[in-house]
């Protein structure tokens, strides 16, 4: 009853809501990064990724995983993240007659580069992965880093 007075047919609003979704449809823009460093919604593993006075932080959120199959590199300042997740339903004897209906586990081969600071030193870098988290820390060049400096 009272969302008709919220959605107002003249509404200027609402006219530009529906221009939006129409362009997003003909242009196909929907699933696509929003700004520089976002990205496309579903990209696997979803990652977090902070600064400490001597590191950089990165925390990649993939459970279900083989940390022995995992590839970590880092080249150039990009930080790079591979692996394969096995599909839950393999398809061997009893399980290959399963029907599926939904499937929103994302599985298969994966590879997610991320893009560090200046800072990052690639002679200090160390990975652990537990409880489904990979955790790569890698240091900061000390050169880099501010200095105080003593007035006299």
């Amino acid at each position: 009853m009272y969302e008709s007075m919220l959605n107002f047919p003249g509404s200027l609003y609402g006219q530009f809501d529906r221009l939006r979704r129409e362009l997003d449809d003909v242009f196909g823009t929907a699933g696509l990064p929003s700004g520089i460093r976002s990205v496309a919604p579903g990209s696997y593993p979803a990652v977090n990724i902070g600064t400490t006075s001597n590191s950089i932080e990165v925390y990649a959120f993939a459970p279900g995983l083989d940390a022995s199959k995992l590839e970590v590199t880092l080249d150039r300042g990009v930080l790079t993240l591979a692996g394969e997740r096995p599909p839950l339903l393999a398809e061997d004897g009893e399980r290959r007659q399963a029907n599926v209906y939904t499937q929103e586990r994302v599985s298969g081969r994966f590879k997610r580069s991320v893009s560090l600071p200046e800072d990052a030193d690639p002679e200090q870098v160390s990975a652990r992965y537990r409880d489904g988290i990979l955790q790569v820390s890698v240091g900061r060049k000390a050169s880099m880093q501010p200095q105080r400096i003593a007035i006299q």
